[in-house]
């Protein structure tokens, strides 16, 4: 990626990362309906997570083939090297207290870091399942510690997802118009 280009990524990761912390985070505690549970979104592990986190006492070999045989937990799936976690709650996640348990620690799976505000490509995704996001404020926010102008793009196949992209001079120039 271009100098340029990279630097504008980097100070929207570093503006998402802020809005993550400032405004998504502390919201966590009051959510009617926390990711953690699984319910809507799913989970994405690597094996020491999945280890440590479900407490899996046998080797990865015996777990993978369990699961692939269908007598592994069902609400766990096996992609590639990763482990999709979803319908059951996390089970780091503290029902009662409404918190990660591992929330700071390295067990804490980087997809939960990212949710629901995430650098995609050259943009930020937001996720619109998470019911903190305000698109118009993050943008608002972005755009002000950015310096730069965003248009939002709808994702035709995910229509929770919206992406805000910087604008391209040639987008400024027809905005001007």
């Amino acid at each position: 990626m271009a100098p340029r280009r990279q630097r504008r990524v980097d100070a929207l990761a570093a503006a998402a990362a802020e809005w993550q912390e400032r405004v998504i985070v502390p919201h966590c505690a009051a959510c009617r309906e926390p990711c953690c549970r699984l319910n809507t979104v799913v989970l994405d592990l690597d094996w020491p997570r999945v280890k440590a986190l479900y407490r899996i006492e046998t080797p990865k070999r015996a777990f993978d083939a369990a699961l692939a045989a269908g007598d592994g937990p069902s609400h766990l799936r096996k992609q590639g090297d990763l482990y999709y976690a979803h319908v059951l709650p996390c089970p780091a996640y503290d029902e009662a207290a409404h918190r990660c348990t591992v929330y700071g620690s390295a067990l804490k799976p980087p997809s939960c870091t990212d949710f629901p505000v995430y650098v995609d490509g050259e943009g930020v995704t937001a996720d619109r399942r998470c019911e903190a996001v305000d698109l118009t404020a993050l943008q608002a926010h972005l755009e002000r510690a950015t310096g730069m102008r965003l248009r939002q793009e709808p994702d035709d196949d995910f229509p929770e997802l919206v992406t805000l992209v910087p604008l391209q001079s040639r987008d400024r120039e027809r905005s001007s118009e």
